[in-house]
């Protein structure tokens, strides 16, 4: 992590105990442990809470995204009604459809009957 090789911790041990001596070499080095733990600890909450916040981000615009679909579906089916409503109104006053002028004449009763034209 830091890059330090075991014969410069070396050193700075012995640097440690010369200019702190025996007696607060111990106490320095476990406030020096508990400072430490201190800032690791708040280093992961923050780092937590970051990432909590990222992901809170990310839900909240997952759940503005599906509703602006469904609004979008809801419109949809709307527009759709209307329509089908149109088109429903149209078919109702459409007139009878008009024989296309290919067709066959419509075939006189008295021919059907086998009677001739008079």
């Amino acid at each position: 992590m830091f890059d330090i090789s075991l014969f410069e911790f070396f050193i700075a041990a012995v640097v440690a105990l010369l200019i702190l001596g025996p007696d607060r070499l111990p106490v320095a080095m476990r406030t020096m442990g508990l400072w430490l733990g201190r800032l690791r600890r708040s280093y992961f909450q923050v780092k937590t809470e970051i990432e909590r916040e990222i992901g809170m981000d990310e839900v909240r615009r997952q759940l503005h995204n599906e509703q602006v679909m469904e609004d979008v579906r809801r419109v949809e089916r709307e527009v759709r009604g209307i329509g089908d409503d149109l088109n429903g109104t149209e078919s109702e006053s459409k007139p009878a459809p008009q024989p296309s002028p290919d067709a066959p004449p419509a075939t006189p009763q008295h021919v059907e009957r086998g009677e001739e034209k008079p």
